[in-house]
């Protein structure tokens, strides 16, 4: 039976590359998996999340192969685990190991086959990585077991200007366009009007098949402008210590907001990854004579390849225009690079009113018509406070300029936020508020939640005289509805606590115990659902007559 994948290496995914190869397993548990190569167990490690139970096998050329969301270990290493599982009392444990402790052949059968840790589905993951800490590509090595005929597959792209004198279709900001098939390759059934200097962004999948929903990255990307390349991609091992720099690889704000991950074929001033030719920017300017035609080169590891062609027409920027769309709210605020857009309705060629600290200054619409008015604003020049048109006023809540590469202590009257120098991946324009909830709790907004971050952040809170905490208090991101527990300190009238995302953020006070509910009883078997309404589930434990028993736990159910 040949084999079929789930992901590939290189694969998008949230704040991180994907470091392997999903290999189905036909949504089945216990299946046997065989060593790829001969050597010996370097490492064991079992958890509730992330890779849950993973192998990790040396091999004398130095690489090591990593068999990942496992069910159960097999032989030898399998009886050593539970022993030390026992001996210290925990289900979650990383073992490293000698090397002739645990000698392994080729095809022996070290684990079976699983769903555990993070795994949205059982299949195995596979990893190749070498003595200096970088993920290969499995398929590179030849893999009979795995057939690819399919060429890569360009789905949208998103046209971005990249400053205040840009504009796509007469206007300012991003614009996405679906793509159209033809033949094995895609277009764009006409000309985009564009004018400035232009990024392109792109969902691209490599497909593992014709029918089914099971898509992989795209290893290798190039384009040209008016053929002369102008962007080269090539995603052939993955550093793992800097994966999460993949913020930088994609477009973080439409993956936030609607799960789009977009290939950037751009390069921002913060992004080092070194899976670009750093020669080619990728940005563009659209000339004033003629039309610039872009030609996109997708390819996969086997050599399968397929194009995408568009064109982009110049249109002179005109400061009255008919192409904008019907509004519908009074006001639509984006802040993209370091331009602040707001396009304010009915205004016409009005100007706005921008206040920084106390004085204001009359702002000039960029571009409008009849219905709408759009005003950019520089924010490396002007930070304002609030903006009012002819309609409404918008507070901006901007209240600094957060410097990257560098260390940063931002102080207000009720938060102070330390930024080490590499936590940032670009200049920062930094939001940060108070409001009151419905429930009449405050809620702290600190920072965009569309901008990423590559390491976390100490976050200090001043409480309020009408506050009172305690020790079962902790700071809690807004996710949606419910509530992220991110824990904190308190210390002289002030709650600290470490974020790696932005948002919006509440201190509340856990007085409820977790429960625990009985799902089936036997003589072999015992199965529970534990569950806690608001800080989460910190670590349990069982006995059996008294004597200390390994449960396993699924953090995705509760069981």
């Amino acid at each position: 039976m040949p084999g079929s994948l789930a992901g590939n290496m290189g694969e998008l995914r949230s704040n991180h590359f994907h470091s392997g190869i999903d290999i189905r397993t036909n949504n089945t548990i216990g299946l046997p998996v065989l060593a790829s190569k001969s050597g010996y167990v370097s490492r064991a490690t079992m958890s509730s999340t992330g890779y849950g139970n993973v192998l990790y096998i040396k091999h004398p050329d130095g690489n090591t192969t990593l068999y990942a969301h496992l069910d159960k270990f097999n032989g030898d290493v399998a009886d050593y685990i539970l022993k030390e599982q026992y001996r210290r009392k925990t289900g979650e444990i990383d073992l490293y190991f000698r090397e002739n402790q645990f000698l392994i052949k080729r095809g022996d059968t070290v684990a079976l086959s699983g769903n555990t840790g993070s795994s949205s589905g059982p299949h195995l993951h596979f990893d190749i990585r070498d003595d200096k800490g970088n993920a290969l590509d499995p398929l590179s090595f030849g893999f009979d077991e795995i057939t690819d005929t399919f060429s890569p597959k360009a789905e949208k792209v998103a046209l971005v200007t990249l400053d205040a004198n840009s504009r796509i279709n007469d206007k300012f900001g991003r614009f996405e366009f679906y793509v159209l098939k033809v033949g094995e390759n895609y277009q764009l059934p006409q000309p985009i009007l564009a004018s400035g200097n232009i990024g392109i962004e792109l969902i691209a999948k490599d497909r593992f098949a014709y029918k089914g929903h099971f898509f992989g990255g795209v290893k290798f990307i190039e384009v040209f402008a008016n053929g002369k390349k102008i962007f080269s991609q090539q995603i052939e091992n993955i550093n793992l210590a800097e994966t999460r720099k993949i913020n930088t690889a994609l477009n973080f704000k439409a993956m936030r907001t609607n799960g789009s991950k977009f290939y950037k074929l751009y390069l921002d001033d913060g992004n080092d990854l070194q899976i670009y030719d750093k020669r080619l920017s990728g940005k563009f300017s659209v000339a004033e004579t003629g039309v610039t035609k872009i030609e996109i080169k997708l390819k996969d590891v086997a050599n399968n390849s397929s194009t995408f062609l568009f064109s982009l027409k110049y249109s002179p920027p005109s400061a009255e225009t008919t192409l904008l769309e019907p509004m519908r709210n009074e006001l639509a605020v984006d802040v993209h690079e370091n331009i602040l857009s707001l396009t304010s309705k009915m205004c016409h060629d009005a100007p706005a009113k921008v206040y920084v600290k106390g004085s204001s200054v009359d702002v000039s619409p960029s571009y409008y018509n009849q219905n709408q008015s759009n005003y950019l604003i520089d924010l490396r020049r002007l930070l304002p406070d609030s903006i009012t048109t002819c309609k409404s006023t918008y507070a901006t809540n901007l209240k600094s300029i957060i410097p990257y590469g560098i260390d940063y202590t931002y102080y207000s009257d009720w938060l102070e936020v330390d930024f080490e120098k590499d936590c940032l991946y670009d200049t920062l324009y930094f939001i940060n508020y108070k409001r009151y909830a419905n429930d009449s709790s405050v809620v702290y907004g600190i920072g965009d939640k569309n901008v990423p971050l590559h390491k976390s952040l100490l976050i200090s809170i001043r409480k309020d005289t009408e506050t009172d905490w305690n020790q079962k208090t902790a700071v809690y991101r807004i996710v949606g509805k419910g509530f992220a527990f991110n824990g904190g300190a308190l210390n002289n009238g002030r709650i600290s606590f470490s974020t790696r995302e932005f948002g919006e953020f509440t201190i509340l006070e856990d007085s409820i115990a977790p429960t625990i509910r009985p799902i089936y009883i036997t003589n072999q078997n015992v199965r529970f659902k534990i569950k806690d309404n608001l800080a989460g589930i910190n670590r349990f434990e069982a006995t059996l007559n008294g004597r200390w028993l390994l449960l396993h736990y699924d953090a995705k159910t509760g069981i």
